[in-house]
């Protein structure tokens, strides 16, 4: 039994879904950033933390890379080009869309008052815009992979749902039209019913 701690509004959402496509069980242990419990897992204070067993895996991204390879599911394996391609788009989706959103997160309410630059952001949406027209021409099919939902999948859904909150560009039909199937898919459904509890 795996262990999600973090809060369902955050990357740990992530880590959720995939364990619902996945059909593994889970408990979901609710924990803000920086609280006493996840600084014990994870000096940083960063959610989410996987537990597994005795082993504490951090990073959205690592967890869903370690929970993928090992069920060896929405994924495609290591070493060959099909999985270098994914890669690929999962960090192009980390560095070109996940980061300006992240920023602009650190410059509402993450870094001191004394730190933010609240005039950086509409810089930042600019940037996200122009970068998921990027994302977007380079789907290959019904997902980023093509006709198999992969990890890249969530992330982009997730940094999608993150930006809608965030007051970001969602004028972008491709994208509109992919986040409908991805958020369509039982699992995400099943997550957000289990969400609402």
């Amino acid at each position: 039994m795996y262990d999600v701690i973090g809060s369902s509004t955050s990357r740990a959402f992530r880590v959720m879904w995939l364990l619902e496509e996945l059909g593994q069980p889970y408990n979901y242990v609710p924990e803000a950033p920086q609280s006493d419990a996840v600084r014990d897992l994870n000096p940083s204070g960063k959610i989410p933390v996987l537990r597994d067993g005795d082993a504490v895996i951090t990073d959205s991204t690592a967890i869903l890379t370690y929970l993928a390879d090992k069920h060896g599911a929405l994924t495609y394996p290591a070493g060959t080009i099909e999985r270098a391609h994914q890669d690929s788009f999962t960090n192009m989706i980390l560095d070109e869309i996940e980061a300006p959103l992240w920023t602009a997160s650190r410059h509402s309410f993450i870094l001191p008052k004394d730190k933010r630059v609240p005039e950086v952001k509409d810089s930042l949406k600019w940037e996200y815009s122009r970068n998921m027209k990027t994302v977007m021409s380079r789907k290959r099919g019904a997902y980023m992979m093509g006709d198999m939902f992969t990890l890249p999948d969530i992330i982009l859904t997730q940094c999608a749902t993150w930006a809608k909150v965030a007051g970001f560009p969602t004028d972008n039909d491709d994208l509109l039209a992919y986040i409908q199937d991805t958020r369509a898919r039982p699992a995400f459904r099943t997550l957000l019913e289990k969400i609402k509890k």
